[in-house]
């Protein structure tokens, strides 16, 4: 019976865990917090947006950071067999707008009792509050001590070392010391994103010194910080159905645009919208340091249409102040401040309003102004983007090419995606395939 530990408890982890012991491993799950799947609970707002129900084939669009990787991992484990999985395990289902999958009691704790209930079904032993410091590894050897090797053996140990390097997993230690001895370690330690869930980057420590290469980390998912102090005055006013548009300096098109929902904060503006967007831009935004971005407050409409609306709005109540207009067109905390940005005095008669004020109002609805000057850091994100280089990892089996029995599964790896429920597929696909390599080990 082969012998597996899986550092981490989360997604991929409990994942992991669970294929490696239904496939008749003996499985050692290892979890430094005080209880299993603390990110879990918090995605979706505590009612875990668990997958998205989408064709598999708009995976591929959905992913932003290496999809074709993520090829075999999607093909062995599904979301529709995510589905299934949660299911059979006593979780009723239901899907969204936007194909978001999410148990029915909009829990999120139900998708860990399923998992949990899956491992103790399969004889998974779960160590909670048992942190590792670090990986065992022995070298590839051939023949016995005080034996010379012959040219076959000596053959067979040139091969191994081609495809894995010289070394080879046989545990782990434990802060205080302990050992665990094993035939496969299952790294899923998770990125750096929400650290007070246990996320702090151990996965790359482990990777550092199995001499793996990492690709930089930042945060994705993230909100954004503007410029313009105008943001504070309008924190907690949520948009929606806006279309926002960030431009670079170096392309005459945007490098985002999209319409959906949106929301101004202290620092500056996050919201569905928001988020989607920090997976775009992090290029640009660090090697130029800002970037123009424009919120279309009435995507609707055309500004020859707007125009209209406007002077309609002026024709049937001329002796209106302008903020009275402004009022008619956007909620409130927005009227307060576009009055300020557009400098038309608020206690203007509308009627009075010049034809070029009016160009210049519809101008301003169609390209609300905001500068993009930074990342919020990983206290606020959702996924770390960057991690251990996928070039290292076979993708049909999640295993280390030079460095046999080290498998790395979910956010550890560098593979990332927009939100919606694809970064916790992409958990459960790489989580299973490495169960499922792991348990059967060496072809």
């Amino acid at each position: 019976m082969r012998k597996i530990v899986v550092i981490g408890g989360g997604a991929a982890g409990m994942m992991a865990a669970v294929v490696a012991a239904s496939a008749g491993s003996a499985v050692c799950l290892l979890e430094k917090n005080e209880k299993l799947g603390k990110k879990i609970y918090i995605t979706g707002k505590g009612r875990c947006n668990f997958t998205n129900a989408a064709p598999m084939e708009d995976y591929q669009a959905a992913v932003k950071t290496n999809p074709r990787f993520l090829h075999s991992a999607f093909a062995a484990f599904s979301n529709t067999d995510m589905m299934a999985f949660v299911e059979e395990n006593g979780v009723q289902v239901k899907v969204e707008r936007g194909n978001r999958a999410f148990p029915v009691s909009d829990h999120a704790s139900d998708i860990t009792k399923a998992l949990t209930n899956a491992m103790k079904e399969a004889g998974v032993d779960v160590r909670l509050h048992a942190a590792v410091d670090s990986l065992c590894f022995a070298s590839d050897s051939v023949g016995t001590e005080g034996e010379v090797p012959t040219e076959d053996e000596k053959g067979a140990k040139k091969k191994a070392s081609a495809k894995h390097g010289n070394r080879r997993i046989t545990g782990v230690r434990l802060k205080g010391g302990e050992e665990i001895a094993c035939d496969a370690v299952i790294v899923a330690t998770g990125g750096l994103s929400y650290p007070t869930t246990g996320s702090t980057g151990d996965g790359y420590r482990f990777a550092k010194e199995a001499d793996l290469s990492l690709v930089p980390c930042h945060p994705s998912l993230v909100p954004l910080e503007t410029e313009e102090q105008y943001t504070k005055d309008l924190q907690g006013l949520s948009l929606k159905n806006v279309k926002l548009s960030i431009y670079s300096a170096s392309k005459k098109k945007p490098v985002y645009s999209a319409f959906g929902e949106m929301l101004f904060t202290h620092f500056g503006i996050s919201g569905p919208l928001v988020l989607t967007a920090s997976t775009e831009i992090y290029s640009y935004l660090q090697k130029e340091g800002s970037l123009r971005a424009v919120i279309d407050l009435k995507p609707a409409l055309s500004e020859e249409e707007l125009s209209e609306r406007i002077l309609r709005e002026i024709n049937a109540g001329p002796k209106k102040e302008y903020k009275s207009l402004l009022r008619s067109l956007l909620p409130g905390k927005m009227a307060d401040v576009f009055a300020s940005v557009s400098k038309i005095p608020e206690e203007k008669t509308i009627s009075d309003i010049t034809k070029g004020e009016r160009a210049a109002l519809v101008s301003l609805l169609k390209a609300f102004p905001l500068t993009i000057a930074g990342y919020r850091d990983y206290n606020e994100a959702v996924i770390t983007s960057g991690g251990v280089d996928c070039r290292e990892i076979n993708p049909s089996t999640m295993e280390a090419k030079r460095v046999p029995g080290l498998y790395f599964a979910g956010e550890v790896i560098d593979c990332d995606a927009i939100s919606g429920g694809f970064n916790l597929q992409i958990a459960w696909s790489t989580g299973y395939l490495a169960g499922k390599a792991a348990s059967e080990g060496e072809e």
